[in-house]
């Protein structure tokens, strides 16, 4: 690292979970983000001046005024422009050496499968799309990549790691065997805007411990919070010996 790096990454380098060398892995890597609304926005951001040197970032939408409530990637001289092309130049002004890539997108397994072959280190769902889940959940069994998975409506969020190269781990679909598009969304239900900076807050950290494995891995748990009691709960998620994914591409 030049002065310049040493400089702008000193509070990583003195973590002793992260260093130089973690620091290192986080420059190297490269992450592909699945939606830049209210989850993708902290994650990009938080990524993106964290030092990760490539992000892919994929999204076939563009802003809305009222995506402003919340998704703090986008501004207001960016209504109407694609949310990745809006989100990329963002990230760029808080740090010129990340690289990004954007996919005006709605990723599909195809598409996600090949893609995750350009040396994808993590992926990170911020999407509101049970079908992209299931095929982001496929497309990393298959490529063996891990992915960390956000949701928030309402005063409610959740996290989730599902990491493939480990033994006995379970997938999206051990958590949620057949899930339809949630009957709940943001546009019919509302949504608290500081919810997905707490949900995508704790994504990037996932990623990070991913990329630098500072502290305990936690893949195979599901964490939920409820903004109205301010509580988080912590649930352990069993292998589901009939899953369709994860079990019967074992077989």
């Amino acid at each position: 690292m030049n002065d310049e790096q040493l400089l702008r990454y000193s509070r990583h380098l003195l973590l002793p979970g992260i260093d130089i060398d973690g620091q290192q892995a986080i420059a190297d890597a490269h992450v592909m983000i699945i939606g830049l609304g209210g989850l993708g926005s902290p994650v990009a951001l938080y990524l993106a001046a964290a030092g990760v040197g490539t992000l892919s970032l994929v999204d076939d939408d563009v802003v809305e005024l009222s995506n402003l409530q919340r998704q703090i990637a986008h501004s207001l001289d960016t209504v109407g422009r694609s949310k990745v092309a809006s989100a990329a130049a963002r990230c760029r002004d808080l740090n010129p050496e990340v690289i990004t890539h954007t996919h005006e997108i709605r990723a599909d397994r195809r598409w996600l499968t090949e893609h995750l072959r350009n040396n994808v280190a993590v992926v990170v769902d911020c999407s509101d799309n049970s079908a992209v889940r299931y095929a982001l959940n496929d497309a990393c069994l298959s490529m063996n990549v891990p992915w960390v998975s956000g949701a928030a409506v309402e005063f409610s969020g959740q996290v989730a790691v599902f990491d493939p190269r480990q033994i006995d781990a379970p997938c999206y679909r051990c958590l949620y065997p057949s899930l339809k598009d949630e009957a709940l969304s943001c546009s019919e239900n509302g949504i608290l805007s500081p919810l997905v900076g707490v949900v995508g807050s704790l994504q990037s950290t996932e990623v990070l411990r991913l990329l630098t494995g500072f502290g305990q891995p936690q893949h195979g748990l599901l964490r939920t919070y409820d903004a109205r009691s301010g509580d988080w709960q912590r649930w352990k998620v069993p292998v589901r010996k009939a899953c369709e994914s994860c079990q019967g591409a074992a077989e």
